[in-house]
């Protein structure tokens, strides 16, 4: 009974230490949900109008705006083919690019047909005069190279994307805050998507290179679509309201036009962020499977990938390739090649993709350095000063200087010759090449001076033992070892 009784006292206990808990973790899920809330939240702090006009005064592009335009697209053009990234940043600053690309979101979003026309309008004007400026400048101006900032512009990818979306989002956001913050801030979120691919259509163009000018301007046209639906989205958001008309004909067949010409800026926008992915991922495990299997592989002899002359082609999902460059003694072997293309049918976006062996196979030295200079004089074009042209010429000169001295780490072995063999007093290397009219051998010949205190026999039993280390240390039992006295 005492027991029962015991039970009874008990459990309301319990229940309501269970009540409490649920209670302490609903309220502290009710503050946390309040907390994000009012951390995330723009809705308030949202000055529609002011947001409207502002936008709306900067579609103009007319007198002092036209001229702030003209000179930012010359310092970013000299900025692109200077490859400073200073002074881009510097021409971001004034840029005044923004203003009909921001009018084409919110005039579609809030429903304002007037406002979309003037957008559009002073949009191909803003274009247009960018594209003159930049053509003018690299047409009367000798500074002709190609730079890597230039050429980054003549293609989109995934970055590219993402950059204008997200940076589109953040002016908006910033527009509707109330008190709006530093018009630098818009520079500096956008003028990247914008500026320079503008600058290279116009290189392009100067150029006669119609590739780099459609590549820039496919750039362009994504990035100013992109930046468009994030202002489109953001307004949407915020609940900007319509704009009203009298004729409610008028009202109800303009919505549907700019329901239309949503749809039809969306279209293009979704199937060019799918492909830019697609592209992207394709790189990606190409990358990969370069790194994991390819490299992985031990050549018997003095092989290598040429791994800057390797190319991974996507062409639109199209026939892609990966064309692998390698150089050395011996071919790749086809069983090798076969399981490093069994093996790219592991990777989900590799298994329609070609795999091209380059290289590899036997050939005379003068043929390799040959092979090399012509890929060097076939990729001169991508490399933007004569500085670069000289790290890479040097960095080729001393990768190659391995092959042909057989590898050998002169350096080194010299260092452990005169620890094991303190007579030394010189040391020398040279590859002796010898014929039978039928066959051409290399012999790595080292030339050794002695201490003059040895005598004649000490020197040749000095000699013989070197010569066997140096064969062990080289894996070559052709190395030779010569006493020069």
């Amino acid at each position: 009974m005492k027991g029962e009784l015991g039970q009874d006292n008990i459990t309301p206990t319990d229940n309501s230490s269970e009540e409490r808990v649920k209670k302490d973790f609903s309220g502290f899920l009710g503050s946390l949900k309040k907390f994000f809330e009012e951390l995330l939240d723009i809705r308030n702090n949202t000055d529609q109008e002011a947001t409207k006009e502002s936008i709306i005064n900067d579609i103009p592009f007319k007198g002092h705006t036209s001229w702030i335009l003209v000179c930012s697209i010359f310092i970013a053009s000299i900025g692109l083919n200077a490859n400073s990234t200073a002074v881009v940043i510097g021409a971001m600053l004034i840029s005044p690019l923004m203003g009909p690309i921001l009018g084409i979101g919110m005039s579609v979003a809030i429903n304002d047909i007037d406002t979309l026309r003037r957008s559009l309008k002073n949009f191909a004007v803003m274009v247009i005069l960018s594209i003159i400026t930049a053509f003018l400048f690299f047409k009367i101006f000798p500074l002709r190279d190609e730079s890597s900032e230039l050429l980054a512009r003549t293609a989109p990818d995934i970055r590219d994307v993402l950059i204008a979306f997200f940076g589109g989002t953040a002016l908006v956001i910033a527009r509707a805050k109330k008190g709006t913050i530093a018009s630098v801030i818009f520079g500096v979120a956008i003028a990247t998507a914008l500026m320079p691919p503008l600058c290279t259509v116009g290189f392009g163009l100067a150029k006669g290179n119609i590739d780099y000018a459609l590549g820039a301007l496919y750039l362009f046209t994504i990035n100013t679509i992109f930046i468009a639906l994030a202002t489109f989205i953001v307004l949407k958001i915020l609940k900007f309201p319509m704009v009203k008309y009298a004729n409610s004909k008028r009202r109800k067949r303009i919505a549907q036009i700019a329901s239309i010409f949503a749809i039809l800026v969306m279209i293009p926008a979704g199937k060019t962020f799918y492909d830019v992915l697609q592209e992207s991922n394709f790189r990606n495990q190409a990358n990969n499977f370069i790194t994991e299997e390819v490299k992985t592989y031990q050549f018997a002899g003095g092989g290598f990938l040429l791994d800057k002359y390797s190319v991974v082609e996507y062409n639109k999902g199209e026939n892609p390739f990966i064309e692998l460059v390698f150089m050395g003694d011996e071919a790749i072997p086809k069983n090798i090649q076969e399981t490093w293309r069994t093996k790219m049918q592991s990777y989900s976006k590799l298994k329609d993709a070609n795999l091209i062996i380059m290289g590899g196979e036997n050939s005379e030295s003068e043929d390799k350095f040959n092979y090399v200079s012509e890929l060097y004089e076939s990729k001169k074009q991508e490399i933007a000063s004569k500085e670069q042209q000289i790290e890479v010429l040097e960095k080729e000169i001393e990768r190659l200087s391995k092959f042909a001295y057989n590898e050998v780490p002169f350096e080194e072995i010299s260092k452990e010759v005169k620890i094991n063999y303190g007579e030394v007093e010189e040391l020398g290397f040279g590859n002796e090449i010898i014929t039978n009219f039928k066959k051409t051998d290399t012999i790595p010949i080292f030339l050794v001076k002695w201490d003059k205190n040895l005598s004649s026999a000490q020197k040749k039993k000095q000699t013989e033992k070197l010569n066997e280390w140096l064969k062990v240390r080289m894996k070559n039992d052709k190395v030779e070892v010569k006493d020069q006295g």
